[in-house]
C-alpha cells in the first residue's frame, strides 16, 4: 500500500480540480505517480506537461523510448514504472532479448548496437552521473541533437517518476514483473 492515499478528483477542491483533469485527459485515468503527485497540484500539472511531449510527442522512436524508460526503471528498481513500461515496450518493438537483458541485469550483451547505446547512454547518466564522451558523441551521430536532447530528457523525466513511484511506495496493481524489486 502506498505511503499516501492516492488523489482522486473529489478530494481536491473545486478551484484546483482542473488539475485532475488535465492528467485524466491526457492520460486516460489518473493513476500511479500521479495519483500521489496531485498532493501537490500545480507540481502535478507542470510535471503531467512535460510528460505528454516526452511520452507522446517526442522525436524518439517508440521503442528507442520505452528500452530508455525500461533502462531507467531498472536503475531505480521501481516495479510500478517496470511493470507498467514493459508491455508498452513489447508492443513498441523492443526485442525480447533487450527486455531480458535489461531486467536481468547482463546488458548490454544481448542487444543489438542501438539497444547497446541507448542503454549504456541512460544507465551512464542514472549511475555515474554523466555520459561519457564517446557515448555521447554515438548518440549524438545516431539520434542528432533533438533526439539526443529528447532522451536525455526521457531519462530525467522517468527518473523522477520512479523516485517519486519509489518515495510513496506505489506497487503497480497488476503482477510486478520486475524480480528483486520491493519497498
Amino acid at each position: 500500500m502506498a505511503r499516501l492515499p492516492e488523489v482522486k478528483r473529489e478530494d481536491l477542491p473545486a478551484d484546483q480540480q482542473h488539475f485532475f483533469d488535465g492528467i485524466a485527459t491526457t492520460r486516460g485515468e489518473v493513476s500511479g505517480p500521479f495519483a500521489m503527485l496531485l498532493h501537490s497540484p500545480d507540481v502535478s500539472s507542470r510535471i503531467a506537461h512535460v510528460g505528454t511531449y516526452i511520452r507522446f510527442e517526442s522525436t524518439l522512436d517508440p521503442a528507442v523510448r520505452e528500452l530508455a524508460i525500461m533502462t531507467v526503471a531498472r536503475a531505480w528498481d521501481c516495479q510500478y514504472e517496470w511493470t507498467a513500461h514493459q508491455p508498452i515496450g513489447e508492443r513498441e518493438g523492443v526485442r525480447p532479448e533487450a527486455v531480458a537483458a535489461v531486467r536481468d541485469r547482463t546488458a548490454p550483451v544481448g542487444m543489438t548496437e542501438q539497444e547497446a547505446l541507448v542503454y549504456t547512454d541512460v544507465n551512464e547518466l542514472i549511475t555515474n552521473r554523466r555520459v561519457p564522451e564517446e557515448t555521447f558523441q554515438a548518440v549524438l551521430s545516431w539520434l542528432g541533437v533533438q533526439g539526443t536532447t529528447d532522451l536525455t530528457a526521457t531519462t530525467g523525466y522517468y527518473s523522477m517518476l520512479a523516485c517519486t513511484l519509489n518515495a510513496f511506495a506505489v506497487w503497480p496493481e497488476s503482477e510486478p514483473l520486475l524480480p528483486n524489486a520491493s519497498y
